[in-house]
């Protein structure tokens, strides 16, 4: 009997201790094992990301296309040598430097391809907003802009067939074109809404442009806040793609002008396309990016395209104060020669009177 009492005790006492050592949560408990259900946490607020990504991404593409005037657009695809530039510059240079970055850099495969997204994306909406602080061509913009967010359909999937071979052949990554064919596709259908609604209601069209823009802020403040909670590790990232994205968009904004400038273009066009071409739509790339790959592969790229906002923000930002400077100076410049020669044709009438007897009317006094 007392044996058994003693073997009862020392029973309930390892069962103490197992469920101590168990969490309150496991389901089955064996001595130290236990089985955990599983967290469905993080599936759960990816897939509610992926959703918020999509319907926020429709909603500033939609606002884009009622920055559109049908007029203004059809007049530029009719003449359309400074969208042809603009093309060449968005599709040509901007994936080719994005491949030499990456061969550069050799950074990892998965690596690679974000920035190869990121180079084919096509121009984002704030550039229009730089254009006209800049005194851009406005038409030629919006027109690029919405030229560049059609034609990617067909151009950003044939560029990352293209220079993504060298990682694609080795089976090191698996490009989800499904996926990137899908987030474009949801980019044609509110864009061309959106210009539809320009024409029929332009008055509407204004007021949905200016909460798109605020949506479109969100938008990037939202991707930073929840990838970071999702994607912990995915800001300790190798300098490398640091470097990338300090690079990419200053190489895009350079090359985007001398293009423009030796395609012959006036100088309010040249800078255009040069922001055109370096401000790139980076919450597409980021829209695709997150519905397109794995936790695992995000946690290495998911920043990048965050960084290159970043820089491509800040250099545009250093290109329009660097032109306000310049044209305080040109205007004050002017103001002064124009005083000059306004006192010098002063003088020069009143020797003129003096010599001639005449009189001084009271306008050169």
């Amino acid at each position: 009997m007392q044996t058994y009492l003693l073997s009862q005790q020392f029973n309930t006492r390892s069962l103490a201790e197992n469920s101590t050592a168990c969490p309150a949560n496991a389901t089955i408990c064996n001595g130290t094992s236990c089985v955990l259900p599983e967290d469905n946490f993080n599936e759960t607020l990816s897939i509610i990301l992926s959703t918020v990504l999509t319907v926020m991404l429709a909603l500033v593409m939609f606002s884009m296309g009622c920055n559109v005037e049908l007029k203004k657009f059809w007049g530029h695809v009719k003449r359309p040598w400074g969208i042809f530039v603009g093309f060449l510059c968005q599709f040509g240079i901007m994936p080719l430097t994005a491949f030499l970055l990456s061969l550069a850099f050799n950074v990892l495969p998965i690596q690679a391809v974000v920035v190869l997204i990121m180079g084919c994306c096509p121009g984002g909406t704030a550039s229009n907003v730089i254009a006209y602080w800049v005194d851009g061509d406005m038409d030629l913009s919006i027109s690029m802009t919405t030229c560049s967010t059609l034609l990617a359909m067909g151009m950003m999937p044939l560029c990352l067939f293209v220079y993504t071979k060298m990682w694609t052949d080795s089976n090191a990554i698996v490009l989800p074109y499904d996926s990137i064919g899908i987030s474009l596709v949801a980019l044609i259908i509110p864009v061309s809404f959106g210009m539809y609604v320009n024409h029929r209601w332009p008055s509407k069209a204004k007021i949905i442009l200016k909460i798109g823009s605020i949506v479109g802020a969100i938008l990037i403040v939202l991707i930073a806040v929840v990838g970071g909670i999702l994607y912990k590790g995915s800001w300790i990232i190798s300098p490398k793609l640091w470097y990338i994205g300090t690079i990419f968009p200053a190489a895009g904004y350079s090359l985007g002008f001398f293009l423009a400038r030796v395609a012959g273009l006036s100088w309010n066009r040249c800078r255009t396309v040069s922001l055109e071409t370096g401000m790139q739509n980076t919450q597409l790339c980021s829209t695709i990016v997150q519905l397109s790959f794995t936790p695992e592969q995000l946690e290495v790229m998911f920043t990048f395209p965050l960084i290159y906002s970043i820089f491509q923000l800040l250099f545009a930002l250093l290109i329009l104060g660097g032109y306000r400077v310049y044209r305080r100076h040109r205007v004050k410049q002017k103001t002064d020669v124009e005083k000059t020669e306004e006192k010098e044709d002063s003088k020069s009438t009143s020797s003129h009177a003096k010599t001639n007897g005449g009189f001084i009317s009271n306008d050169t006094k």
